[in-house]
């Protein structure tokens, strides 16, 4: 790992859209310091359970010469607005700097393939290590001890919210994109009406990791758009934890309803949805609805939109 024959050197850094807590920087203007580089997406449920230990690295480390720079890269369409970009930054205490890489060229630059991503880089400028996923954070933390010339015990960090750490042992449910370009397992009887809308029904029973809808809809290749007030999604999950990545496009904000298993989620209800289940659709992002209370068993989550508008493009899980 330590070899600087055998290991690239940080590739420049331009083509970013744009720049947030930061002037443009370049590879060249790093030379010098220890650099964390950490591909990001705003929806990303990896990522933001990933999150808190690089803001606790950036604020341990800064002082003894580390540098943390996001790269985010958006996935979906909607998170090429810098508006959410900058939104996620202040809603999640990210004062590092962060390229707008709407176009992929860092991301293409690194060779990347992963969000998150990170990719530790010495201060000649040489990548001596990277990670993809979740977890390692012992070992990361190390790593950027060893490249500062520092050695003490690592960082201390409690995710809370949606940045908790996953229950990986009661995970049973991956993640579920819906769009008719990614989607698998849709349980609606009337099958997929692609790019058009039509009106779907929620089967009596759903079986594990499927999904159905209930109303009028459109499936389009990345995501399916709520038509008509009461439109609704349901799945089957084993996990502690339910998410759904929602976005309004033009729509006014979008009042929602979220029952578990038939009824109000009660104690088992996420952070973006109160205890009757109330949730309100202002921002494109990912949102809580279950956290469950208790014994982790399998449940059926279901989201009932009360005004048109609600674009929907996946279910994670955690």
């Amino acid at each position: 790992m330590w070899e600087t024959r055998e290991s690239p050197h940080m590739p420049p850094l331009d083509g970013a859209a744009e720049w947030l807590n930061s002037e443009p920087l370049d590879s060249a203007d790093l030379r010098g310091q220890v650099v964390l580089v950490n591909f990001w997406t705003l929806t990303c449920i990896n990522w933001l359970r990933q999150e808190p230990y690089v803001r606790a690295w950036w604020q341990a480390y800064r002082n003894d010469g580390l540098v943390v720079l996001g790269a985010h890269t958006p996935e979906f369409t909607f998170e090429h607005n810098v508006g959410g970009v900058r939104r996620a930054t202040e809603d999640r205490g990210i004062d590092y700097p962060v390229a707008i890489d709407n176009d992929y060229k860092i991301w293409s630059s690194f060779d990347n393939h992963y969000w998150p991503a990170l990719y530790f880089i010495d201060r000649e400028g040489v990548i001596r290590d990277s990670h993809f996923g979740e977890g390692r954070y012992e070992e990361s933390d190390a790593v950027l001890q060893r490249l500062l010339g520092i050695e003490r015990e690592p960082v201390a960090v409690e995710g809370l919210g949606v940045e908790a750490v996953a229950d990986w042992d009661h995970l049973a449910t991956p993640e579920t994109y819906l769009g008719y370009g990614r989607g698998e397992k849709f349980a609606s009887p009337s099958g997929v009406a692609i790019d058009q809308r039509a009106s779907y029904v929620i089967p009596e029973r759903l079986l594990l990791n499927h999904w159905a809808l209930a109303g009028e809809w459109t499936i389009g290749r990345e995501k399916v758009v709520a038509d008509r007030e009461g439109a609704s999604i349901a799945c089957r999950f084993h996990a502690r934890d339910a998410h759904l990545v929602l976005n309004r496009g033009n729509a006014d904000p979008v009042p929602f309803r979220v029952l578990l298993d038939g009824e109000v989620p009660g104690p088992s209800h996420g952070v973006d949805v109160d205890a009757e289940g109330t949730g309100l659709l202002r921002d494109g992002r990912l949102y809580q609805l279950v956290r469950q209370n208790g014994a982790v068993r399998e449940r059926t989550v279901e989201i009932t939109f009360l005004a048109p508008g609600a674009e929907v493009y996946a279910f994670t899980f955690g």
